[in-house]
């Protein structure tokens, strides 16, 4: 795998950001926004046989994904592309509890009953994205305010 970062991704992929998930279809390519969750050098994703994604990846599991961390106050801009494989899996109960509560907070009875019922109660599977490349990218110095500033 080619990596080219500019800073550690592990501490980066920690926080909960939003995940865009790049696939291809018979009528072109599709953008899906999606959490995730980075363990064992692997991207997962959860998800349900009735959602498209997981459908276009069974077909074509080639895709690319884009994490962006913004913060105009503090000028930072980070960037993590990654290209890989996809697989469907199982859906794995330990995993999941681990991807939500880095949305939702750590007890599941203050999650949101009707997020619960309209969406989680519905997930039946995870999507393993194994990369093939990952690129970091620091491009902070946009911001005055940045200590990463640039100078030409």
């Amino acid at each position: 795998m080619n990596d080219d970062l500019d800073f550690d991704i592990d501490e980066f992929l920690t926080k909960p950001l939003f995940a865009h998930l790049a696939t291809a279809s018979s009528a072109g390519p599709r953008e899906s926004p999606v959490w995730f969750l980075w363990e064992e050098g692997a991207l997962w994703l959860i998800g349900n046989h009735g959602d498209s994604f997981p459908k276009r990846l069974r077909n074509e599991p080639r895709c690319a994904v884009g994490i962006v961390d913004f913060d105009l106050a503090k000028g930072t801009l980070r960037h993590v592309g990654i290209r890989g494989i996809a697989s469907i899996e199982p859906l794995d109960d330990q995993r999941l509890y681990r991807l939500l509560q880095r949305y939702l907070g750590a007890d599941p009875a203050d999650w949101n009953p009707s997020f619960r019922s309209l969406v989680i109660d519905h997930l039946d599977l995870m999507v393993r994205i194994r990369p093939e490349s990952i690129v970091a990218r620091d491009q902070s110095y946009f911001s005055n305010a940045s200590p990463h500033r640039y100078v030409p």
